[in-house]
């Protein structure tokens, strides 16, 4: 499933390098600066994404036994092209904002 922050530092993974890890199999690199850069509230979009579609273990038993049907790997085609949207409009909504005149 998707890589978490880095334990060192607290960064989303890939972020210094430009590389998201999906899992062992498949790793999406050339991730631009600047679709980090977009940021919704206190996190990027792409950070945003990665965290909602991890898998997580529901901590009441019965719920987690009987009703715990998502599985990242269902879901990864999806999440890769929905990473790949995600990016390029972050990288065009920084490039616009980058050419709007400051107020002051």
């Amino acid at each position: 499933a998707i890589k978490g922050t880095s334990s060192s530092t607290g960064d989303p993974p890939g972020r210094p390098n430009g590389i998201i890890e999906i899992d062992t199999l498949t790793t999406l690199s050339g991730i631009p600066a600047e679709a980090w850069a977009y940021k919704l509230g206190n996190r990027s979009a792409l950070e945003w994404v990665l965290d909602r579609y991890k898998e997580r273990k529901p901590k009441d038993p019965t719920i987690r036994e009987q009703f715990n049907t998502y599985r990242f790997r269902d879901y990864k085609e999806q999440v890769i092209d929905l990473l790949a949207r995600v990016c390029t409009v972050s990288v065009e909504t920084m490039h616009i904002i980058e050419e709007m005149p400051d107020e002051s």
